[in-house]
């Protein structure tokens, strides 16, 4: 396992169910942990609990990551209480089901302000901290597959994941002397977050679902945390720009596939 010790995680989109599985990876490691979402304070109470039981320092934040300010003042706060932020999880995203008929303004914008705008904010932020303080860090950027596959039903997500792409690439460029790693880890259907609500409500979806994965397998939340805490890991010097394909061989198929709640978070 990596020993994150000395470092601080910090994780948007921190009370889903990856975001969840990523900290207490991070915790166990070490590494203390700052989490952010929009949902209320006490809704954080039981992860924060779990957090602190491994014996690191933790906070949560109420912060909307489409909101340029807020996230400031996030990483800023964080900062102050844990230590600069160094390992840099960037998880938050939704996901819209409608075409690119049917889909309106209001929701193309708010998915693009979360899933693109919202991870610029945040690694932005961190990395103006990071080089201030004259300290290496790393970027994870949490993808999708659907980066690279065209989905009918999901417009606004496919193009947000594939900008996200390039953002990670030019940020990875742009950082690369100053010590600071910039990975994306793209993946398949995972049980888990939107996905995993959709597959407790309709078991046939997930059994479809399931099949249409090539090794059989869909990814839980556990999985995704072992990937970014070895992205994270202060061995592992030569990765950045890289895409971390992981969807159990999914993207081979010929499957395009998008419904409700196929999206994570």
């Amino acid at each position: 396992m990596a020993n994150l010790a000395g470092s601080t995680a910090i994780i948007s989109g921190g009370l889903g169910e990856i975001a969840q599985a990523i900290a207490l990876a991070m915790a166990r490691a070490g590494a203390n942990v700052a989490l952010g979402d929009i949902r209320a304070p006490q809704d954080a109470e039981p992860i924060l609990a779990q957090l602190r039981a491994s014996g690191v320092r933790a906070r949560y934040d109420h912060v909307d990551i489409a909101e340029p300010a807020a996230v400031e003042r996030w990483v800023r706060d964080a900062e102050a209480d844990l230590g600069v932020p160094d390992l840099v999880i960037s998880n938050a995203a939704t996901c819209t089901a409608a075409s690119v008929r049917s889909i309106t303004p209001e929701a193309w914008n708010r998915e693009l302000d979360i899933n693109l705008n919202g991870a610029l904010y945040l690694s932005q932020n961190a990395a103006r901290r990071l080089v201030a303080a004259n300290r290496p860090g790393r970027i994870v950027f949490i993808s999708s597959w659907a980066a690279e596959k065209a989905h009918p039903d999901i417009p606004a997500y496919c193009v947000s994941k594939a900008a996200l792409r390039m953002l990670c690439k030019c940020l990875a460029l742009n950082l690369a002397a100053d010590g600071i790693l910039v990975n994306e880890l793209a993946l398949g259907f995972v049980n888990a977050g939107l996905s995993g609500r959709a597959f407790r409500l309709y078991p046939e979806v997930q059994a479809r679902s399931t099949a249409w994965v090539p090794i059989q397998h869909l990814i839980e939340p556990e999985e995704v945390a072992a990937e970014v805490l070895h992205l994270c890991d202060p061995a592992v010097h030569h990765m950045t720009g890289s895409v971390v394909l992981m969807d159990g061989g999914l993207s081979m198929t010929n499957i395009s596939h998008a419904s409700r709640g196929y999206g994570k978070d």
